[in-house]
């Protein structure tokens, strides 16, 4: 199947991503405004211009959207506060669906403020992220569960479990347990890509990084891959080795499928979240297992040409492909 024909299928599908949504703020400062505090004698960080983008979940959200997708919501918890607003303007701009987004009191908007440099438009200053600590309430992850309800309406679920906290973030155990149920249905397809807990959800597509694969197997005492995937009753797990390509292991045994490694990339930051839209959109639309990965690998292709979390259009994927095929 080739890129224009699972585009074309994109075009009527219905995409849920669930998970840990936040705020990207992108604010460039510029340094001789760096003038001391009159309170404290400590130099400021002068912002002079902001912008926002969906990250995390809203990432692969974002990604899904550029590609054409019929109709792309979020499911997640924020707080109540500015960052909040923000990103539901941030979605609402790109047409994302915000109506799961639930307002949670007492929680932050997982909030990342990345700092460049307004004459070089380096990232050179540390980060300034706003994070939950705490685990997400019992009533928000029961709101959660609930409103999961409408995932029966969505062709394709796409599970976004980044928080890197002991317990998780959004993705709780019993939101896990939710999605195991709509992964079981022949109808619908679930893609989880997890940092830390890969090994706790059951019967859905699963994609990891080496590390993250890696990591998992230590913590279950599972010897290969495959064996996680069997643990987890995944119907494929997918292993990516960033240039190197990603290992896909399912009842027809293990194989490899290579990319075309991109020299100089711009920014790799987002390349993950690029694949699983390209991947999973694919895998839902019918692709194979291997082709599946060809579209997530030429999404991340385009991506990680641009600065920040990119998106890939049609016609950049058209041409990608065009370029794969010389």
């Amino acid at each position: 199947m080739t890129a224009s024909e699972l585009l074309a299928r994109m075009a009527d599908m219905r995409v849920l991503v669930v998970g840990d949504v936040c705020l990207d703020r992108w604010c460039r400062y510029d340094p001789l405004l760096s003038i001391p505090s009159r309170e404290t004698g400590i130099p400021r960080v002068a912002v002079v211009e902001t912008e926002r983008t969906p990250g995390a979940a809203g990432t692969v959200a974002n990604n899904l959207k550029a590609l054409g997708v019929k109709e792309v919501a979020v499911m997640s918890a924020i707080g109540d506060d500015g960052f909040g607003y923000e990103l539901r303007q941030s979605l609402n701009a790109r047409q994302i669906g915000s109506n799961y987004l639930l307002s949670a009191p007492g929680l932050n908007t997982f909030t990342y403020t990345k700092l460049l440099n307004k004459n070089t438009q380096v990232e050179d200053l540390p980060r300034v992220d706003f994070v939950n600590v705490q685990d997400i309430p019992s009533d928000v992850s029961a709101s959660i569960c609930d409103m999961l309800e409408a995932a029966s309406r969505f062709d394709l679920i796409c599970v976004s479990d980044q928080a890197e906290t002991e317990t998780g973030g959004v993705v709780t155990a019993a939101v896990r347990e939710r999605l195991a149920y709509f992964a079981a249905k022949e109808d619908k397809l679930v893609w989880v890509d997890s940092r830390r807990r890969a090994e706790f959800f059951r019967r859905a597509v699963i994609k990891v990084n080496t590390d993250e694969g890696s990591e998992a197997r230590g913590r279950v005492g599972a010897e290969s891959f495959e064996d996680l995937r069997q643990l987890t009753e995944a119907p494929a797990l997918y292993v990516t080795h960033g240039g190197n390509g990603v290992q896909i292991f399912n009842e027809d045994g293990e194989t490899w499928v290579m990319t075309q490694r991109v020299p100089h990339p711009v920014d790799i930051c987002g390349a993950g979240d690029s694949f699983t839209a390209g991947a999973a959109c694919a895998l839902a639309a019918g692709a194979t297992a291997q082709a599946a990965a060809r579209l997530g690998h030429m999404v991340a292709s385009v991506t990680i040409m641009k600065p920040g979390t990119g998106v890939a259009s049609p016609a950049e994927l058209l041409e990608a492909e065009r370029l794969v095929n010389e």
